[in-house]
């Protein structure tokens, strides 16, 4: 068997960005450490909410960054906002509140309805994440905007309090139909060219930034989470992969420093990986190393693209990134058919 069957991997490390409040922007795969990390930055969270509320002397409702957080969802790796602020949010200008005795940003989301509230406890309630996604259209890139839409998705679907019962695919159409039917607001036009790019079932923030790199690059866009049907771990347990092409058996899988540092998840990648090049799959390996910067990432997508074309898929590979909007725009019309 040739090299195609072999595993493709770059080397490198995955870093945190520290927040000023000791949040962080997170940027690496979902192990247990992150989903520690986000849930007690939580509860870190909801006690400063807390003692906010408590010292004005009313409930409170928080909304961009600060709702994030109150619901365990990785921050944006780039958004205008001051972390180390509470956001709050109000209906209108008239019914914000402010005082000098906490340290608290107001803000207006004329859209505010009852059912767009969380809460956190009887001090703190959070705007609900579709809205808040909405709400951060107009503070993020497009990019960033996309990548939030996919780790939201997640989130509600891996908190029961949220998920109520839907699939991931089910919390993105309620999503889309939630956002494409509000009122104008600023960033409206930022929102609905970002859904077509938002995709269920995606694992970590890092994954989404893989799967854009390769769609700025031109190659065709995964199965997101697939389970490979003929393939198995020793014990029976099925194998997914964090992006795939079945049809050529590729796949690109991103692993985050936990698939370093942890015996357990290196020894389960180990076992997966070599069952995979028996059945004559090619698996790119991803770092953050790939996503370091623009030539990092063209070599990424260009690894991927190779394996692909030499599969027999059609890759209309570019040599120069498109830009984000370019892409979405092409996703657009393409659904439009």
């Amino acid at each position: 068997m040739n090299d195609l069957a072999n595993t493709v991997s770059v080397n490198g490390t995955v870093a945190n960005s520290t927040l000023a409040d000791g949040s962080f922007a997170a940027t690496v795969s979902p192990s247990s450490s992150m989903s520690e990390s986000l849930n007690q930055l939580k509860w870190t969270v909801a006690e400063r909410c807390t003692d906010a509320a408590q010292r004005i002397g009313k409930p409170l409702l928080f909304g961009m960054t600060t709702s994030l957080m109150l619901q365990a969802v990785p921050l944006p790796a780039s958004h205008d906002l001051e972390p180390d602020i509470l956001h709050t949010v109000a209906s209108s200008h008239r019914q914000r509140i402010r005082s000098t005795k906490v340290s608290t940003q107001a803000h207006v989301w004329r859209n505010l309805d009852a059912n767009a509230r969380v809460r956190i406890n009887k001090h703190v309630y959070a705007l609900d994440l579709m809205h808040t996604w909405a709400q951060l259209a107009n503070h993020t890139s497009l990019e960033s905007l996309v990548i939030l839409g996919d780790a939201i998705i997640t989130a509600i679907s891996k908190q029961p309090s949220l998920r109520q019962g839907r699939s991931p695919d089910i919390i993105y159409q309620e999503m889309a139909e939630l956002v494409t039917a509000l009122p104008r607001f600023n960033a409206k036009p930022a929102c609905m060219l970002a859904l077509p790019l938002i995709r269920p079932y995606v694992d970590s923030p890092k994954e989404s930034e893989c799967r854009l790199t390769l769609a700025r690059y031109g190659v065709p866009q995964p199965a997101i989470q697939h389970v490979v049907s003929d393939v198995t771990f020793r014990n029976g347990a099925a194998v997914t992969l964090d992006m795939a092409w079945p049809e050529f058996r590729v796949a690109l899988e991103y692993d985050g420093d936990q698939h370093r540092t942890d015996k357990a998840q290196w020894r389960r990648d180990q076992e997966k990986r070599e069952r995979l090049r028996h059945h004559n799959w090619a698996i790119i390996i991803a770092t953050a190393a790939n996503l370091a910067d623009e030539p990092s990432r063209a070599e990424l997508a260009y690894l991927v693209g190779r394996q692909l074309a030499l599969r027999g898929a059609e890759c209309a590979f570019r040599l120069t990134a498109a830009p984000i909007e370019q892409v979405a725009r092409a996703e657009m019309k393409a659904r439009q058919r």
